[in-house]
């Protein structure tokens, strides 16, 4: 397994770190672990813009139901 260095973090950030890490009942290493790894799941922002204009394309010309309506009208019945 490969092992990282963060330099140069502010003691601010660290305190945050260490006390997030108690909370979860976990060593900072396994804390800063999960973080990174839950972190690393996540695409970057540009493909996340991609996808968004993808499902907005999908959807143009389609009409637009107004959900406060909708459910207004289920309260009545």
């Amino acid at each position: 397994m490969a092992t990282a260095l963060v330099r140069d973090l502010d003691d601010e950030v660290y305190e945050r770190l260490k006390t997030r890490s108690a909370g979860n009942h976990r060593s900072l290493e396994a804390e800063l672990r999960e973080i990174l790894t839950l972190a690393s799941r996540h695409g970057d922002m540009a493909t996340a813009r991609a996808a968004a204009d993808a499902m907005l394309r999908r959807q143009e010309g389609r009409p637009l139901s107004n959900g406060g309506e909708i459910l207004a009208d289920e309260r009545l019945r």
